[in-house]
């Protein structure tokens, strides 16, 4: 690694990430997957986010989004896809995205300079992405970039998530950490989506909870309180540190100085983003 320790990791969750995942939270993503027959909020996520794959059903996109419960997932796909297409999705989600942006960042920003220089930056990264074993990745990566800045750095997001995403899925496997022990654990560190919110965008129950939560205190992972021990907070961070191993490349290849300006004009993107409301104030940390 020739870039400063974590810098990647840095970047990606202060700037990356949190301008791709806007969507997910958007009222904007509801209102254009309703125009076209889709009114169910988990069911316009979930297809657009798959739909990349093409029309997928339940177990592919178990595979790949990892986190799901399973029914959860059934109930919405593949029975989404009797109502619009895989294209239809996506166009759908782009349109969202540039609605979502322009809401939250307003037009003198998407119109900047800054925007088109973090584009450039975030697309220039992405060439160091590699598709093999990168499902969500791949299947990205063959849409074509759109022209507009703020939708080459939507779309450049998109991808560097999704690599990461993929990455993120093979170190858990070899954390062992199952599905809803990878969103306990998280939730612990008080950087992920709390129990209220597992439920209700993941499809979990609190039964299924609680029994993930006695599975981890058996592995002394989680103490009586629900807080990482220090096994569980070292099984933590060896799995972030796997996870920016498998996706080192494309910053790599981006190099420090580049990562450092698409860090700090992405992160004030960002920062704007979540000053807009962007996310739900009670949707992270450790409270139920």
């Amino acid at each position: 690694m020739t870039l400063p320790e974590h810098a990647a990791r840095r970047a990606w969750h202060g700037a990356i990430n949190p301008l791709h995942a806007t969507i997910y939270f958007s009222p904007d993503l509801t209102a254009e997957f309703a125009a076209l027959g889709v009114d169910d909020h988990s069911r316009a996520a979930l297809s657009s986010r798959a739909a990349a794959m093409g029309a997928v059903g339940t177990g592919t996109v178990a595979a790949t989004f990892y986190n799901y419960r399973y029914d959860y997932l059934a109930r919405h796909l593949p029975a989404v896809w009797d109502t619009i297409t895989p294209e239809q999705a996506l166009a759908a989600r782009l349109r969202a995205a540039d609605r979502t942006l322009r809401r939250l960042l307003g037009e003198d920003t998407v119109a900047s300079p800054e925007m088109a220089e973090a584009a450039d930056l975030a697309l220039r990264a992405t060439e160091g992405c590699t598709r093999h074993a990168r499902t969500l990745y791949a299947a990205h990566a063959d849409l074509p970039v759109p022209t507009q800045p703020h939708l080459r750095l939507w779309h450049a997001t998109t991808l560097l998530r999704e690599h990461r995403g993929d990455g993120h899925v093979a170190a858990l496997l070899l954390a062992g950490l199952d599905p809803l022990e990878a969103l306990v654990t998280h939730s612990a560190t008080g950087r992920g989506m709390n129990a209220k919110w597992i439920k209700a965008v993941r499809g979990w129950e609190q039964e299924d909870i609680d029994a993930a939560a006695a599975r981890l205190r058996a592995r002394g992972l989680l103490d009586e309180e629900g807080d990482l021990t220090a096994e569980g907070t070292a099984v933590r961070e060896r799995l972030e540190d796997e996870t920016d191993r498998l996706d080192a490349a494309p910053y790599e290849h981006l190099g420090a100085e580049g990562l450092a300006r698409l860090a700090e004009l992405g992160g004030g993107f960002a920062a704007k983003a979540v000053s807009a409301g962007a996310f739900p104030s009670n949707a992270f940390g450790k409270a139920a």
